[in-house]
């Protein structure tokens, strides 16, 4: 069975005391209201990271992750942070190539296979994002784009190496617009990701990869997205900054 994640990346959003305040409210009715399996992850700041790692204790169900880290294990770096230095603080637990990280930084599928590498040496779990921009979808060119971010990225991992590996699949059209992938936009492209690593890792490990769904994801929508074959949950942003949106989203996977 493949893991149910909802992740939620808290970007640059919120001062420390908010953090603490909203991530006490996340573990809370976590405990009270989460009903089935899946896996919340919440993505903080990476100066909270220890902190929420504190407070979360041996909660099961809610994990702490990264937004981003180095490629080098260590070094002359200034203001980077490496994977071992996320993995000692308690996190499990790395977001890598999300778009705005792309977008901004200009971090290529090259650098993005060498942090993959750095982070699964460290022990993290990387949550690797893929998708297209608006352009390259009218330009009919997604289906090539995010086969090269696969085959650039993460397929040069051995199978056991890659089976650490959550994949997200974020439409950068949809990312803060409000826009949101129809469900069968999204089901289309996951069942494409799908086929990707079945061709070349085989059936049983695509069947066991989870694929996100990150783009404009809310409680309105949640659950029809999820509903899809090969959607095994969401990268949640703004609606990770509420405590009863992110839950609400989370629910969707209680049985």
């Amino acid at each position: 069975m493949r893991k149910k994640i909802v992740a939620g990346n808290w970007k640059m959003n919120l001062d420390y005391s908010a953090g603490l305040s909203l991530f006490s409210e996340v573990l809370h009715m976590a405990k009270d209201e989460i009903r089935g399996d899946q896996k919340l992850v919440v993505c903080p700041p990476s100066l909270y990271l220890h902190s929420l790692s504190q407070m979360a204790g041996q909660t099961t169900n809610v994990s702490i992750g990264a937004q981003n880290s180095h490629q080098a294990e260590a070094g002359a770096y200034t203001g980077e942070i490496s994977a071992s230095m996320i993995k000692s603080v308690g996190a499990e637990y790395v977001i890598l190539g999300h778009s705005e990280r792309r977008q901004y930084f200009g971090e290529t599928n090259e650098l993005l296979a060498e942090k993959t590498r750095a982070a699964i040496k460290a022990g993290l779990k990387p949550i690797f994002c893929i998708g297209e921009t608006l352009e390259q979808r009218n330009g009919n060119t997604h289906f090539d784009v995010i086969k090269r971010q696969l085959t650039e990225g993460v397929f040069e991992l051995g199978v056991g190496d890659f089976s650490t590996i959550v994949l997200a699949y974020e439409p950068v059209w949809a990312i803060g617009t409000g826009v949101t992938a129809s469900p069968e936009q999204a089901q289309e492209i996951h069942a494409f990701i799908r086929k990707e690593i079945e061709a070349r890792y085989g059936d049983a490990v695509a069947e066991d990869t989870t694929i996100l769904y990150g783009g404009s994801c809310n409680p309105k929508n949640a659950a029809e997205l999820f509903s899809q074959k090969d959607i095994d949950g969401g990268l949640i942003g703004g609606a990770s900054l509420k405590s009863r949106d992110f839950i609400d989203i989370a629910k969707v996977f209680n049985h």
